[in-house]
């Protein structure tokens, strides 16, 4: 399965009515994937749900491991692409602050966020947003129509995905190789801190600003992935806990 149907099959991730709800005056911090309460090898819980996709690409092996003491998910990358998908209702003006931290053991060489051959990252972090198609303009609702039509009704309508890029530099924002409804942000680039944990705090309020141009609905999901299976690459990479939290 090509990119394209991973970020279509994506849109099944924002599950209307399933996951965390939160109220509008949410504002406490927000655990979403928590990985260091976990047991080291245990399978990962109910809420966490890993994707797989057939035809030619085999999916990212995932596993809980200790790193240092702490748990975190270590991702292998063998010309595969899946991820892991945590449902949640998440009101972004109330907690806008997405924080992980993650660590690209190495970056996919052949990446290149503006093509699709290179569409390939050792690591993203995806954020969906439950989006009404009538607030697009006629030409993107036209072709989301479209792609509905074909993939079914859950195709997103907008998400931004934070990438380790290998070569882009830090916040550069682009359109995704396959499709405008996903916005790319490179949250890390290059081999300076590959090996090392680097700790990442995004405002996804200002970020979807920016990339799209408007304020954010509420957040749908939040998915991990590593994937190489555009260049055939292989690549390793850890994820450790994500929340969103208030200003």
């Amino acid at each position: 399965m090509n990119r394209r149907d991973w970020l279509l099959a994506a849109a099944g991730f924002a599950m209307p009515g399933i996951g965390m709800r939160s109220p509008s005056a949410q504002s406490a911090r927000i655990e979403v994937m928590r990985f260091s309460t976990l047991a080291a090898g245990s399978p990962l819980p109910a809420e966490l749900k890993a994707w797989g996709f057939g035809g030619r690409t085999r999916p990212t092996r995932y596993a809980l491991v200790a790193d240092a003491g702490i748990v975190v998910l270590r991702a292998d990358a063998e010309n595969s692409s899946s991820g892991i998908v945590r449902e949640v209702r998440v009101d972004p003006r109330a907690v806008p602050i997405l924080s992980w931290r993650w660590k690209a053991v190495n970056v996919v060489a052949k990446g290149d966020l503006r093509t699709r051959e290179g569409d390939d990252f050792a690591a993203r972090v995806y954020v969906t947003f439950d989006l009404e198609p009538a607030s697009l303009p006629a030409g993107e609702r036209m072709k989301l129509s479209m792609a509905r039509l074909i993939y079914g009704d859950r195709v997103p309508a907008a998400a931004l995905c934070y990438v380790w890029d290998g070569k882009s530099p830090r916040e550069t924002v682009a359109p995704n190789a396959y499709s405008e409804r996903v916005r790319m942000i490179v949250a890390e680039s290059g081999t300076g801190h590959a090996g090392q944990w680097v700790s990442v705090r995004r405002n996804i309020v200002e970020d979807y600003q920016r990339a799209f141009g408007s304020e954010p609905p509420e957040v749908t999901a939040v998915i991990v992935s590593s994937d190489t299976d555009n260049t055939g690459e292989t690549a390793v990479a850890f994820y450790g806990d994500i929340s969103f939290g208030p200003p």
